[in-house]
């Protein structure tokens, strides 16, 4: 999803751009991505490949998301170095800050307490990310950044009924209901915890601007002064919120039940996002018409995306 956003933003530009599928690449294969860094010699690298899903996905498959997203980050940067590119940008996720941050968080939160058990594996993936980057850059003197965005939305989602995000689980359960004449919708959890939500086209235009800031001075044996941005809205909303809109977008009139023996994470995420603001970048699509734009988008795909 992110990566197709950022890859039209790029194309609309003008930019000449390497790409190939994961069919076409396997980027766990440490000697296939040696040999595309070697072959292509990229001038810059965006990251946005990983493994990725909701709670449920992310309970499910600790060992899956921890192993798959380590090794991505570990080939890519690496194999870049060694092909001597100088700029990166990997995206990470809002799941490095510990669970009980001080809200909104701030990027110095990273490292300062206990993560949230349900997504812990992926967690610690990220942040390894992010270190190896700052590693690079202090050893090296290469410009390897990272952004941090909230929940991502958006065309191209992941709409599986189980290892999906919320709100596009959320956008699938409505529309069965509808289609299908329920008139009763479950959420997990007790709809009490609150989520910040960005629209893809905000991230990948958030992400191009971060990859285009001029080159700080990375001065030697401390920590780059953009090692990792956060990337938000700066709004957030609760899930029993969030239902009712999406209930609203996708004509729902039935009754939203919370399922409180469902696991709830961590109780509010809100990224603080002033220091992105004060460099000149805000997101611009309101959560109502994002959720709008993405249901437009299911319905015109909503075949294959049900596979």
């Amino acid at each position: 999803m992110v990566g197709s956003a950022i890859l039209r933003r790029l194309r609309n530009r003008g930019d000449e751009v390497i790409t190939r599928t994961r069919e076409q690449l396997d980027l766990t294969n440490q000697s296939l991505v040696a040999e595309f860094m070697q072959s292509t010699k990229p001038d810059i690298v965006i990251l946005a490949a990983a493994r990725v899903g909701g709670i449920h996905a992310n309970n499910s498959f600790p060992a899956d998301f921890i192993y798959e997203n380590l090794i991505i980050e570990c080939n890519v940067i690496h194999q870049a170095f060694a092909a001597g590119v100088k700029r990166l940008l990997q995206l990470g996720s809002s799941c490095i800050y510990p669970r009980n941050s001080p809200q909104p968080m701030v990027e110095s939160a990273l490292l300062t307490g206990t993560l949230e058990a349900t997504n812990e594996p992926y967690a610690i993936a990220k942040i390894a990310g992010i270190k190896l980057c700052e590693s690079y850059n202090r050893q090296y003197g290469v410009d390897y950044r990272s952004v941090m965005p909230t929940n991502l939305y958006g065309p191209g989602d992941n709409f599986h009924p189980e290892n999906s995000h919320v709100l596009p689980a959320l956008i699938r359960r409505f529309h069965e209901a509808v289609q299908n004449g329920i008139d009763k919708v479950v959420i997990w959890g007790t709809g009490t915890p609150r989520r910040e939500f960005l629209h893809v086209y905000d991230m990948a235009e958030a992400s191009l601007f971060v990859i285009d800031l001029p080159k700080p001075e990375y001065a030697a044996n401390t920590e780059p002064m953009l090692s990792h941005i956060n990337v938000g809205s700066g709004a957030d909303i609760s899930i029993l919120e969030l239902a009712q809109l999406v209930a609203e977008i996708t004509g729902f009139e039935g009754n939203i039940q919370t399922d409180s023996g469902k696991p709830d994470g961590t109780m509010r995420k809100l990224m603080d996002v002033s220091r992105l603001s004060a460099m000149g970048w805000h997101a611009k699509i309101e959560l109502r018409e994002g959720i709008s734009n993405t249901y437009r988008w299911f319905l015109e795909n909503c075949e294959s995306v049900r596979a």
